[in-house]
């Protein structure tokens, strides 16, 4: 079950060593997928594709700044010059801030707004038209912890606010474009093992785990996992749905 055999996978931000990204690209890299890792880091790009290459798979890189509609398009259209296809979308690349509502400027809730949102928009618009055409794709987007309950350990006002956003959007999408083939939905990490978490002071860190029913942080393969069985034929009847990945420090 869940193969990806044939499949071809965008996955944005997925250049970053520690980051979800890359273990999300590597994954679905497993499972046969051909993956495009696309970041706006060509060191980190070039790492990840030769990591999925050296575990026997088939990954090409792609630059890209997904507030930049024209990179965007770039990126889709080198995708689909190399494989002629995208049957999936995952919509990883994002960005944080810690700082209160009071000190937080109007350049802050826009540079935020415009990676996690904006971005997500212009790559999701990007892919849709061939979705359409081959009448199948799996968009998945992250969304986090900080969207449903208020706040979490690292991000603002601005990052929670960005985040719910992605959620909104992506239900309404899901009832757009459900007719042709396509499903949307979302993950919600809570606290994951990257470099963040670990360069926590230890008080703060011991805090955050206490109040976790599961008592640890969450790993960046365990976030991977439901991603891959979103992105399967399989979960064919799931769309406009967000899967809560954090140990129970939030529960609906």
């Amino acid at each position: 079950m869940f193969t990806l055999n044939d499949q071809v996978a965008i996955v944005t931000g997925s250049g970053s060593e520690k980051g979800i990204g890359r273990t999300i690209a590597l994954t679905l890299a497993k499972q046969g997928a051909s993956i495009v890792v696309a970041d706006i880091n060509q060191g980190g790009i070039q790492d990840t594709v030769e990591a999925i290459i050296k575990n026997g798979g088939r990954a090409i890189g792609a630059e890209v700044n997904v507030m930049n509609k024209e990179s965007v398009d770039q990126m889709v259209a080198k995708t689909l010059e190399e494989f002629g296809r995208i049957d999936i979308l995952v919509n990883n690349a994002g960005i944080s801030q810690k700082v209160t509502v009071q000190d937080m400027t109007l350049e802050d809730m826009t540079r935020v707004f415009n990676v996690n949102m904006f971005g997500l928009f212009l790559c999701t618009q990007a892919v849709l038209e061939t979705m359409k055409k081959q009448q199948y794709g799996r968009i998945i987007n992250l969304s986090s912890v900080s969207a449903k309950r208020g706040g979490g350990v690292f991000g603002g006002a601005h990052y929670s606010a960005s985040k719910a956003a992605v959620l909104g959007f992506s239900k309404n999408l899901a009832r757009e474009v459900g007719k042709d083939g396509i499903t949307v939905n979302c993950v919600a990490p809570g606290l994951v093992n990257t470099d963040i978490w670990r360069s926590l002071p230890k008080k703060d860190a011991k805090k955050v785990i206490d109040s976790i029913p599961l008592g640890r942080p969450g790993e960046t393969q365990e976030i991977a996992a439901a991603i891959t069985f979103l992105a399967a034929k399989e979960a064919s009847y799931i769309t406009g749905e967000e899967i809560d990945i954090n140990g129970g420090s939030h529960m609906d």
